[in-house]
């Protein structure tokens, strides 16, 4: 009876999900709906400022800096790299970039100031782009914030603007196709994508009457004027999932959409599951406001969402056994659009529940991670006490 009732709530929360959860597993909301470029904009087109905030990114820096720079845009685009104290190389990869193109004067590279207390080291150096910006003859009507692992396909900008707008958007993103090349990667990065869109459904961001709000750090194109009068980045200066906290920001503002890409790539790799581990560990407990009961919460709630069908399916009997199989399925036809997107066989699927336990350990280990001082560890610096301090306001 009690194995009866489980599997009836299991079944009943995936039904939920499936049915009014924004359809955000159908992985709907793409780049590739959105108006033409052409005649998008009526006149010249806006400027733009790209602010890529960069630390030890010598690896990757480079191809972030040329593919911005071989942007068709047709209005007036200037990149910043704002080098947050490197010792890589990182600002002379940057420079060497732009001068192999023959675009030097399009690319200034600002060293960062040491980070005062209050902020985390992102949102630092997104802060001295942003007053850089401020300060060009020419100020932008939109800054683009992009990762320095970004790669973008040369009409990807234009885009961007083009639905901004048309759309009198305040807050454009992509969530950018991440690499999945290694086990590891393919094992748990298009999972991500899946839980990212069932904590945050697009469609919900993407709808001015809700609240929900959120979105990808790697590419967010925001217009200067907004974000001046909702605080700039100061007002969400603590918050370890810096995105999420600017998309709640500025909606309060007006319209933000989210979407998903597969013409902007991370060429980020993370080639072992530590690494995964590590980028999962930084902010999850972040996610759940330091909370220990949330975490309980959310272990409890994975288990039964994710776990209990499997054990239901191998070990239960009649109708217990039945609704636990079914829900399984459910589940694993849920993931198959995520995986369509990352090219991957719909077998994986049925792995989703084993890759949702490893989560939780990812999750149990943010928090451990945490109660050692290391919370939020990113190149060197542990971010989690900074924002623990003043949690509040992101909630």
């Amino acid at each position: 009876m009690a194995n009866d009732l489980i599997a009836s709530m299991v079944l009943a929360i995936w039904l939920y999900l499936l049915a009014a959860r924004g359809g955000f597993w159908l992985a709907g909301d793409r780049d590739d709906d959105g108006p033409a470029a052409s005649g998008a904009a009526d006149g010249p087109w806006p400027a733009v400022a790209a602010i890529i905030p960069a630390r030890d990114e010598a690896a990757c820096v480079g191809d972030t800096v040329a593919s911005l720079i071989r942007q068709n845009y047709p209005g007036l685009l200037h990149v910043i790299v704002v080098d947050d104290q490197s010792r890589d190389g990182t600002a002379l990869v940057a420079r060497d970039a732009a001068a192999a193109l023959g675009a030097a004067e399009r690319l200034t590279v600002v060293p960062g100031r040491a980070l005062p207390p209050g902020w985390t080291g992102k949102l630092w150096a997104q802060q001295q782009g942003v007053e850089l910006a401020e300060t060009m003859a020419l100020a932008p009507d939109y800054l683009l914030f992009t990762d320095a692992d970004i790669v973008y396909a040369p009409d990807v900008l234009t885009g961007l603007v083009a639905r901004a707008q048309a759309g009198g958007l305040v807050l454009t993103s992509l969530m950018v196709k991440l690499r999945c090349e290694s086990f590891a990667e393919r094992l748990f990065i298009p999972a991500f994508i899946f839980f990212f869109q069932m904590l945050y459904p697009f469609a919900w961001i993407n709808d001015p009457r809700r609240a929900t709000a959120a979105a990808a750090g790697g590419c967010m194109l925001v217009r200067r004027d907004v974000l001046g009068a909702a605080g700039g980045m100061a007002a969400i200066r603590t918050a370890l999932i810096d995105d999420c906290a600017l998309g709640k920001n500025l909606k309060n503002f007006g319209p933000i959409w989210l979407g998903l890409t597969g013409r902007v790539h991370s060429i980020r790799a993370y080639p072992a599951v530590a690494d995964i581990r590590r980028m999962v560990a930084r902010t999850a407990y972040a996610q759940l406001r330091y909370s220990p009961l949330l975490l309980a919460g959310t272990v409890v709630g994975l288990a039964l969402t994710y776990l209990a069908p499997v054990v239901l399916t191998l070990f239960g009997d009649g109708l217990a056994q039945y609704f636990g199989l079914v829900t399984w399925l459910m589940m694993a036809l849920a993931f198959k659009p995520t995986l369509r997107l990352y090219r991957m066989s719909a077998l994986w699927g049925l792995a989703l529940p084993a890759i949702a336990a490893i989560y939780m350990a990812f999750t149990l280990d943010s928090a451990y991670q945490h109660g050692r001082g290391r919370g939020g560890m990113w190149k060197g610096r542990a971010q989690a006490n900074v924002s623990e301090s003043n949690v509040s306001e992101l909630r």
